[in-house]
């Protein structure tokens, strides 16, 4: 496959000289995480009778209910059917992740699909990738790369959920915002945009605060601890802010348990982050405020541009951001959990 691949992409690099050179486009079952697995399933192979061959690398599926779908997508979408030969790797461990990601590159995949759980110290990565003739394509996360290191990424936006959440809360009139910060994985794309923009509000507002900044790992449990800690401080705080769905239903288990109202009409705003069903329906119901949508649909648009590369044919852009938004307690609607929800 790799001496066809190299025939298309040849027409695809001219093509995408002119085509991305100037774009400023703004962000299932499986293995344990940290296992390798084949994703091949029965099927039909590609019509050439070549299974083109992928590396998948995604963080762990038990992280929260939005890597569940993501993880889920991308192996229904990567399968022998469906014209590939695919392995699979999750683990949150940037290390281990780019270990992984040059064995791939030895194994000569001709497609590495990265959701990166750090966004730093994959250079050597993406280096010996293009010296090997293995296009890289991003998905779910950013790296900070150049570039022309990699073919396309197909990702949300997350300093714009980030901005979207925080111009949502200061729309809410508070005469003060006494913040519990719950941070995700410290170093991920989705942790340094949700932070980005709650630091950028904190630090340039007198009447903003931040009662605890912690992370929780996107962890429940975890968060469920943070919040604790706090409410056994007798600090006084008014606004929960966690940058996973997982996370502010821990921190939520707290207030409830300490009898602490929150939500709509609650003494405590509830935010939470991805597309899990069940925390669009508390928002619904009231008893969470807000949830900044994450898309985890990104196998359709991924495949898409693979294809597209075999026939030639390079991306129109070179950053895919995935269709997202905020949905809060007043504005939500039925249709909308049945639309977004995961």
């Amino acid at each position: 496959m790799k001496k066809i691949l190299g025939i298309a992409l040849a027409a695809a690099l001219a093509l995408s000289l002119a085509a991305c050179g100037g774009n400023n486009n703004s962000s299932g079952g499986g293995s344990s995480a940290g296992t390798p697995s084949g994703g091949s399933s029965a099927g039909t192979p590609a019509p050439s009778g070549d299974l083109i061959t992928v590396g998948v690398i995604n963080n762990d599926p038990n992280e929260s209910g939005y890597r569940t779908a993501n993880d889920a997508a991308m192996r229904a979408m990567f399968t022998e059917a469906n014209g590939y030969k695919t392995t699979f790797y999750n683990n949150n461990d940037a290390a281990q992740q780019i270990a992984t990601a040059q064995q791939m590159i030895q194994d000569e995949v001709d497609f590495l699909l990265l959701s990166p759980a750090s966004t730093t110290g994959w250079d050597s990565v993406l280096q010996d990738a293009q010296a090997a003739g293995t296009q890289i394509i991003l998905f779910d996360r950013m790296l900070e790369a150049d570039e022309s290191m990699y073919v396309a990424a197909v990702v949300s936006d997350m300093p714009a959920e980030g901005k979207t959440a925080v111009d949502w809360l200061a729309a809410q009139g508070l005469d003060e915002y006494n913040i519990i910060h719950i941070q995700g994985h410290m170093g991920s794309d989705a942790q340094l945009g949700r932070t980005g923009a709650l630091d950028e509000k904190v630090n340039a507002e007198a009447n903003w605060n931040y009662v605890t900044q912690q992370t929780a790992d996107w962890d429940e449990a975890t968060a469920r601890t943070i919040t604790q800690s706090v409410i056994d401080s007798g600090k006084p705080f008014n606004v929960i802010y966690a940058e996973n769905n997982g996370m502010a239903r821990g921190a939520v288990a707290a207030l409830d348990a300490a009898g602490i109202t929150h939500g709509k009409d609650g003494d405590v705003i509830v935010m939470g982050f991805d597309s899990d069903k069940w925390a669009m329906e508390a928002v619904l119901e009231g008893s969470w405020n807000y949830m900044g949508l994450c898309n985890p649909l990104q196998a359709e648009t991924v495949d898409s541009i693979i294809k597209d590369l075999m026939n030639g044919t390079a991306p129109a852009q070179k950053i895919i951001y995935t269709p997202e938004q905020g949905f809060d307690a007043a504005t939500i609607t039925a249709d909308d959990v049945a639309t977004y929800g995961t």
